[in-house]
């Protein structure tokens, strides 16, 4: 998802805007310019690509001035580049954007911010604006000449038709926002009034950040971490005017509205990689911590300080587990494996069925809901636009809504009957591996209360799994205290043409999740499915250029997987194994394996992905990939 800035205060704008988009681009982006009024004109700069190249632009200095320069080298030179860009765009309001490109190639001239013919109002926009293209052609019967391809620059004509009508910049946003629709946060400017920023946001988010006789908007709240805890999460349809020295709040038909701002309790140097060579890295060694967070709040301990019971303060009610006939849980990538884990997890201890659906699907196929259900959505952001879509259709339903989300303020937290917040801290890379993880915590967690509502768990049992559930953390110390054998195996096979994942059970979802990361971060071209499934078409597909990995933690299954192996192995291809198991059930399978600590296969789930996180993250840095920006991919999906 693109990134969007703004800055009105007393500072420099231009330096504030840009060290602010730096922390946004973990999101992914193929242009980036900013907007600054300097006291008479909105000066506008634009480039295609990097966040570098704006610098360059701007300061007529080079960043990396040599091929020799190192990375840390070259971020400490643009850094030095952007505490000068002051003096070369002077003022004290300004709005910036990194694009990710939907309508419209990257370039220069498609990048935003877009302004209206006479340069008078610029406009930073996220989203997707549905009706633009019938607003594009009633607005060139008025006369007006498009400069760019993009669905954005509609509404900063928009916005100048009306303030044409009006003369006045908020009247002129209020008019052109009925007639908007799709998805969008929005960042205006406008010459005539040079005190303030208009901001507005429906379906994509939109943070305000409170400074002292100053005030930011931001797409992420990591954006002004530097410069404020204090924020304002808008809601949707929700309009706020920005001054140096305070914030109004509006709702869309014009209406004053008061809010309660929030304190952001993240560390900022959560936000920066605080010497490991990527985000993704870090996040992954951060697994830990995560876990135990999220863990803390729910577990109940008895005098001896061993976990006995769990709870859900902020779960109003947990009654319902008694009268439910059956879970659904919908989310997307990375959550919707999650998701797809908690099945057997629902289905083992608490004996509910479970339907999991990819939410852009649930969305559009009218699907059989009951009052009976309980409804479980994922999001790591909290705004990804297809789980809200399901989220609603449920609460439309009547049906009992719990969100899981990394994200305080998020729309999905704001929405659902009661939520959960995973304690991961903010993740930047892409690419998700701490959320995942604590996503996985939570779930877990539901499914043994659930258990234990419904009788099918007793105080002991209970206790028992919560010890071992409790040691998970060091158990994933241990496996990234071993990350060499990892990183060593990762060397003969990064090149390899094809990768597959097989696994059973709880194996086989963690096998997705382990697909998606090395695609993601890697370009490698990687598959998962049911180890049983081989012998049904893939393995037509098998050959000396294939790595076939098989997690390989439930015991009941070790024989059967092991058959499986040998499958593949005969037709030529490389073999790991991921498992727990130091007898020989696979060493003659295997031309790898990698252990992780004894635990019961039920969650062993927590465990095995872990090395598969670190194999995509070795993969992508051995073939020259920056696993923190893979291309084409946005760390929140808030469109279609």
């Amino acid at each position: 998802m693109c990134g969007i800035v703004g800055y009105v205060g007393s500072k420099e704008a231009t330096p504030v805007l840009v060290n602010a988009l730096k922390k946004l681009e973990y999101r992914g982006y193929d242009s980036a310019g900013l907007a600054v009024f300097d006291g008479e004109n909105i000066v506008v700069r634009k480039v295609k690509g990097a966040l570098r190249l704006l610098v360059e632009d701007v300061t007529k200095q080079v960043v990396r001035q040599n091929d020799s320069m190192t990375e840390l080298e070259c971020d400490s030179r643009e850094a030095e580049l952007i505490s000068q860009m002051g003096t070369f765009v002077k003022g004290n309001l300004g709005i910036g954007h990194t694009r990710w490109a939907t309508h419209g190639e990257p370039s220069a001239v498609n990048a935003h911010p877009h302004l209206n013919e006479a340069g008078t109002i610029a406009v930073v926009h996220n989203g997707i604006i549905e009706n633009y293209a019938k607003l594009k052609a009633w607005l060139q019967e008025q006369g007006v000449v498009f400069r760019s391809q993009t669905d954005t620059e509609v509404i900063a004509h928009l916005i100048n038709y009306y303030y044409e009508e009006s003369s006045d910049i908020f009247d002129a946003v209020l008019s052109s926002l009925q007639r908007l629709e799709g998805s969008y946060a929005l960042g205006v400017v406008c010459k005539d009034f040079p005190d303030r920023i208009i901001a507005a946001r429906k379906e994509s988010p939109l943070v305000v950040g409170l400074g002292k006789e100053e005030n930011f908007i931001a797409s992420d709240v990591s954006a002004v971490l530097e410069y404020t805890r204090d924020v304002y999460f808008l809601d949707q349809k929700q309009i706020a005017v920005l001054y140096s020295d305070h914030v109004d709040l509006f709702d869309d038909e014009g209406n004053k509205v008061i809010k309660e701002k929030s304190h952001v309790e993240w560390d900022v140097s959560a936000a920066q990689k605080n010497g490991y060579p990527h985000f993704m890295l870090k996040e992954i060694y951060e697994q830990p911590k995560a876990v135990r967070d999220t863990l803390k709040p729910h577990l109940v301990f008895n005098g001896d300080k061993k976990p006995v019971d769990i709870q859900f303060e902020e779960i109003k009610k947990s009654d319902y587990w008694k009268t439910a006939k059956r879970v659904v849980i919908t989310a997307c990538g990375t959550s919707y494996h999650a998701g797809t884990v908690a099945r057997y997890a629902f289905e083992k201890f608490a004996r509910l069925p479970v339907v999991v659906d990819v939410a852009s699907e649930f969305r559009y196929r009218n699907p059989i809901l009951n009052k009976d259900d309980v409804f479980i959505v994922i999001s790591q952001s909290g705004e990804t636009a297809d789980t809200l879509a399901a989220l609603r259709l449920a609460k439309e339903a009547g049906v009992h809504v719990i969100a899981i989300t990394n994200c305080v303020g998020s729309t999905v937290s704001r929405e659902a009957d009661d939520v959960i917040y995973t304690l991961a801290g903010p993740e930047i890379a892409v690419a998700s591996t701490k959320a995942y993880t604590t996503q996985l915590v939570c779930l877990y967690m539901l499914a043994l209360q659930s258990a234990k509502v419904r009788e099918l768990l007793d105080e002991k049992q209970l206790s028992l799994m919560l010890s071992e559930f409790s040691s998970i953390p060091e158990k994933i110390e241990e496996i990234l205290s071993h990350q060499k054998a990892i990183q060593k195996f990762v060397s003969k096979v990064f090149n390899k043409q094809k990768v597959f994942y097989i696994g059973r059970q709880f194996d086989s979802a963690t096998s997705l999740e382990c697909a998606l990361k090395l695609k993601e971060v890697s370009y490698m071209h990687s598959e998962a499915f049911a180890a049983g499934e081989l012998k049904h078409g893939p393995i037509a597909l098998v050959d000396e250029d294939t790595l076939v990995v098989a997690i390989a933690t439930d015991k009941s299954m070790f024989e059967k997987l092991a058959s499986n192996i040998e499958e593949v192995r005969t037709r030529g291809c490389t073999t790991l194994v991921i498992t727990q198991d130091r007898t020989s059930a696979f060493a003659k399978v295997a031309d790898e394996i990698i252990y992780i600590p004894e635990c019961s296969d039920a969650f062993a789930s927590l465990l095995s992905i872990v090395p598969g996180q670190l194999f995509a993250y070795y993969c992508a840095v051995l073939r020259g990939i920056d696993p923190d920006k893979p291309r084409n991919l946005a760390k929140s999906v808030t469109v279609e």
